[in-house]
């Protein structure tokens, strides 16, 4: 992995033996990666104890026509009080929405709240409590000493439902069967 390798829109896999029971089996979509470090949202660890209704009356934000209910996931260990709505970039809040990668964006205002108690949000999308971070060159380190497989992300992981399977799927993509993984590695 050189300095160069862009993460950014890709999906990090956690291999078996992470070593961080926060990242156990997790699939990261990477929203920002630079010279300063990475940042990203954990897909597939919903939080069944917070309902997207109760955030909202949380909020004081009104639910309107509410017809959707939106998966809230751990995101990760930093800041876990802030939300971050990964979703389909047919939807933009203004300078408050980034545009992530290949159709992904990333918004982190209540307005698109608002927007998706209202039935005007994005066509796919989750929320994450929290993100994962890493400073300077601590990602690439970790994916040197095999802590992360890399793939491209799709939006029928990113977005679906089945987060138990998430991981498998991310994995498979890379034509890589989970029974066969090895919990240990090594480098050439």
């Amino acid at each position: 992995m050189t300095d160069s390798t862009n993460l950014l829109g890709k999906l990090l896999i956690a291999m078996p033996d992470m070593g961080d029971p926060r990242f156990d089996h997790s699939v990261i979509y990477i929203c920002a990666h630079s010279a300063e470090g990475a940042m990203g949202l954990i897909i597939n660890k919903p939080t069944p104890e917070v309902r997207f209704g109760d955030l909202l009356e949380q909020l004081s934000i009104d639910e309107g026509e509410l017809t959707v209910d939106v998966r809230i996931h751990y995101g990760g260990p930093v800041e876990t009080g802030r939300g971050f709505v990964l979703h389909t970039s047919d939807y933009a809040s203004g300078a408050g929405t980034m545009n992530v990668s290949n159709g992904i964006a990333m918004t982190a205002t209540l307005d698109i709240l608002e927007d998706i108690a209202m039935g005007n949000g994005p066509n796919r999308s989750m929320l994450g409590l929290g993100y994962a971070g890493w400073g300077p060159h601590q990602l690439e380190n970790e994916l040197i000493n095999n802590g992360w497989l890399v793939t491209d992300a799709n939006e029928d992981i990113l977005f679906g439902r089945a987060a138990e399977h998430k991981w498998t799927a991310a994995l498979k993509t890379l034509g890589i069967d989970p029974l066969m993984l090895s919990a240990t590695g090594g480098s050439a």
